[in-house]
């Protein structure tokens, strides 16, 4: 099991990069990368996976709100998805190795997997394996984590020296409405963190005064919180966190 790097819990992580579409920097997007650096922030960012296996750096499942093509992200090559402008930017999909090597260690990455089934299940291990091969003989602060324990466990077979978390929530109906209830019963509860070889979790802003994150910290978990929008939110949400994503404000960052 290897620690979180300390930076984690000192410096605020830019949510999909330091994204403003109206400064021509799309969320998930190289510019909004090397906006992130250039402030120095960290950053984290989502993946998908291509058609023929890439780790892609996208957050939908889908390409309609992104960009201007619609349909799955699974059922493009890496190449195809290259080529794709994101709104708001000049730029197609990048990949995470570009990513990983555009970053080069400069600031904390913390990289999300995002459920490819749409169940929480254990999948096909193809998206792990994609970025675990991206990751191997990364140097700089990363970690990895997903709303989908299985995944996290994946990773702990595949990239075991890689710092892992679990993506937590309150896990509503409202919110997760094709998650069947047994399910989101279950994950509330984060009961694969031990399982899992988790050091974190990333938990929703809205639901901080869960008793297991107390549990969890009392227990040595470090608790990084998402999506903080404003400062009053940073300042409430710190009562309890030791590190927020953030996104739509510049939060200050600690010596």
């Amino acid at each position: 099991m290897s620690a979180l790097p300390e930076e984690f819990r000192r410096v605020p992580l830019a949510h999909r990069g330091l994204h403003d579409v109206a400064r021509g920097r799309p969320e998930n997007s190289r510019a909004s990368i090397r906006a992130a650096i250039a402030a120095g922030y960290g950053i984290e960012i989502d993946l998908q996976l291509s058609r023929d296996g890439r780790a892609m750096v996208f957050h939908d499942y889908d390409l309609k709100r992104l960009t201007m093509e619609k349909g799955p992200v699974r059922q493009r090559d890496a190449a195809d998805l290259r080529r794709i402008p994101l709104r708001g930017g000049d730029e197609g999909i990048p990949e995470f190795a570009e990513i990983l090597t555009l970053v080069a260690g400069r600031v904390p990455l913390l990289v999300e997997l995002k459920d490819q089934e749409g169940r929480m299940g254990s999948g096909d291990g193809a998206l792990e394996r994609a970025a675990a091969e991206c990751l191997a003989g990364y140097a700089g602060p990363v970690a990895v984590m997903s709303f989908n324990p299985h995944m996290v466990i994946h990773m702990a077979d595949l990239a075991p020296d890689v710092p892992r978390g679990i993506v937590t929530c309150g896990y509503t109906a409202a919110d997760w409405p094709l998650l069947p209830s047994g399910i989101r019963d279950r994950l509330r509860d984060i009961p694969d963190y031990a399982a899992s070889g988790s050091v974190f979790v990333s938990h929703d802003i809205a639901d901080l005064d869960r008793p297991r994150l107390a549990e969890l910290r009392a227990q040595g978990a470090a608790l990084l919180c998402w999506t903080v929008r404003s400062a009053r939110a940073e300042a409430k949400a710190r009562r309890v966190a030791d590190n927020i994503t953030f996104e739509g404000y510049l939060p200050a960052i600690p010596a």
